[in-house]
């Protein structure tokens, strides 16, 4: 890595996997499940639900979140690889943790629904799906926090990069003269 400069693997690997992230994120938006009623031989009536595509397209999309984040905490040797770097690098992490949140919600919301059948015994019947929105609502904490992780890399080297050159201006300026 060029002193100054950050590594152009690191912000083109966070770039990528958020989008990627984003992209399986809409995808889940997508083809969320939804249901309609059934009634079987028996006469019971149920909600049946279609595919169970969106709740893998929201568990792809946190996998892809955490490896980007995991891969800049690892290269900055933040939170549990070392020192953080300064006050303020915690807004990359609620904007993490509200994305994942909305992804392992929505995922695990939309998995219940085409899981398992509820019996309906009530004369007004609605099969409930996932709400609109929260496969989305995490698509953009996920633009948040790749923004915030981009910002936040090129500060930390930044900052890094100015600790070393003092450093080594500092011990290219002492004199070999003795004290008169």
């Amino acid at each position: 890595m060029v002193e100054g400069k950050g590594s152009t693997l690191v912000h083109v690997l966070v770039i990528a996997l958020s989008l990627t992230a984003f992209g399986f994120a809409i995808a889940a938006e997508r083809r969320r499940s939804t249901g309609s009623i059934v009634t079987d031989n028996f006469n019971a009536t149920y909600c049946a639900y279609d595919s169970d595509v969106a709740t893998g397209y929201g568990v792809g999309a946190f996998l892809f979140l955490l490896t980007s984040q995991s891969l800049l905490m690892i290269v900055t040797k933040c939170m549990c690889f070392g020192k953080p770097l300064a006050p303020g690098g915690s807004r990359a992490w609620l904007t993490f943790l509200i994305a994942a949140a909305c992804l392992i919600a929505g995922a695990t919301k939309n998995a219940y629904h085409t899981k398992y059948r509820h019996v309906i015994y009530a004369q007004n019947w609605t099969c409930e799906s996932l709400r609109k929105g929260v496969f989305i609502a995490g698509a953009v904490f996920v633009v948040f926090t790749m923004i915030l992780n981009v910002y936040y890399y090129m500060y930390f080297t930044k900052a890094t990069s100015q600790a070393a050159r003092k450093t080594t201006k500092a011990n290219s300026n002492v004199g070999m003269t003795g004290y008169p």
